[in-house]
This record gives C-alpha cells, sequence and structure tokens, in this order.
C-alpha cells in the first residue's frame, strides 16, 4: 500500500465531512485504486488454492460511504478501506477474509462468526458440544495463535440454555461471536511485501474459515 492512502484516511478521521471529501476526491481516488490493487493481488494468489469462482474485485470492496441512518455518529465516510474476499465476495453472507486498512496501526486482516443468527449460533453450539476438538485442533495450533493472538466477540455472561455449566467447554459455547484478528502497523502497511504478508495470514486463517462456513451452512444444506 502507499503511505498517501494510509495518510489520506488519517486526515479524513479528521475533517470527515462531505464538503472536504470532495475537495480531496483526487486523493480518494488514488487510496481507492491502491485498495483495488491489493485485493486484486489478493484474489490472484488466494485463487491459486482456493476456489474463488470468477471473483472481481469490485466485489470485495466495501464502500466507504457510512449508513448514517440509525447512528448517533453522523459522520458521513468510514476511516478506513476495507473488502471481504471470499467465494461470492463481500455480499456472499458466508464467512470470507477480512481486510480493512486503516491509519495508527489499526489495519488488520480477520475472519470469523460475526453477523450470524440464532439459528447458526445454535449449529455452532451444538457442534462444539458434540466435538470441540476439531475447532480446538485448528485454533490452538502454535502458527495460529501467533499470528492471530487476538479474538474478539461477545460472549453470553451465563452458560447458554441446555448445556451443563460444569461443560468442560463452556467458554467456547457461550461464544456469541467468534472473530480472530492479526493487526499490522502502518510501517507494515506501507512496505513492499505488505500483500505477501497478508496473504500469508489468508493461508493460516483458512482451515478455520473452511471450518465455520461447513458447520453454519454447508453442512446444513446438505441435510
Amino acid at each position: 500500500m502507499e503511505s498517501q492512502t494510509l495518510h489520506f484516511l488519517s486526515q479524513l478521521a479528521e475533517n470527515n465531512n462531505r464538503d472536504w471529501f470532495q475537495e480531496h476526491r483526487k486523493d480518494y481516488d488514488a487510496a481507492k485504486a491502491d485498495m483495488e490493487s491489493l485485493v486484486g493481488y489478493l484474489i490472484q494468489q488466494i485463487g491459486k488454492f482456493q476456489d474463488l469462482g470468477n471473483l472481481q474485485v469490485k466485489e470485495c470492496l466495501l464502500r466507504i460511504n457510512r449508513d448514517i441512518r440509525f447512528s448517533k455518529n453522523k459522520a458521513p465516510y468510514k476511516n478506513n478501506l476495507s473488502a471481504g474476499i471470499g467465494p461470492g465476495g463481500k455480499s456472499s453472507g458466508k464467512i470470507d477474509y477480512y481486510i480493512q486498512i486503516q491509519p495508527h496501526d489499526q489495519t488488520f486482516l480477520g475472519g470469523g462468526m460475526w453477523e450470524t443468527t440464532s439459528e447458526q449460533i445454535a449449529r455452532y453450539r451444538q457442534e462444539i458440544d458434540y466435538n470441540a476438538d476439531e475447532l480446538k485442533t485448528i485454533i490452538e495450533q502454535k502458527e495460529f495463535r501467533d499470528f492471530f493472538p487476538e479474538i474478539s466477540g461477545e460472549s453470553l455472561k451465563t452458560m447458554p440454555k441446555g448445556y451443563p455449566k460444569d461443560h468442560p467447554e463452556i467458554e467456547l459455547l457461550k461464544r456469541k461471536q467468534l472473530f480472530f484478528m492479526h493487526r499490522f502497523t502502518d510501517k507494515e502497511v506501507a512496505s513492499k511485501d505488505f500483500g505477501e504478508k497478508v496473504l500469508k495470514g489468508v493461508r493460516i486463517l483458512k482451515p478455520f474459515t473452511d471450518y465455520m462456513n461447513y458447520i453454519l451452512y454447508e453442512q446444513h444444506t446438505e441435510q
């Protein structure tokens, strides 16, 4: 990524209004092109070890405009550039590789269970109750833990209904969201091999996203 992209996003965070944005439209267009280049590279490389179909860059990029209809924060723009890369793109509804470019060392690659339905959470818990070892084998592997030390998302304060309080997998069962993140410094983002670093993370994350997509979506459709 170009350092100018991070600079633009940093400036946008301080001047988050439509007038400023229009005055700096060329800077935004350059930043967007920079993001498109990164996503294009990732699609090409990920396609070598995962079937992405005929995925296009535009199918992955998220809009920079914020939906402010129901938000107290009326800032019209996000202070980041982001994309969801996976079969079907950002609108597939499935778990993908999410990359967010944000200055001040807030850039991250992540993936996991986030905006899930109550039915999907029930499927997840049923699978954990039945066989937690399959998931634990993936997320407790040293390479995975070293690259994805951050676990984000909400958990229940008490044990979900239908499961004993002394269940050996109590912490996993209480999860409403299970999202893993790896943060990159601004220096890493601006480095020439940033795309390769993100790709390394995608390879490590893939077994987890494959597992979650199977239990939340594919397993259900097979039945």
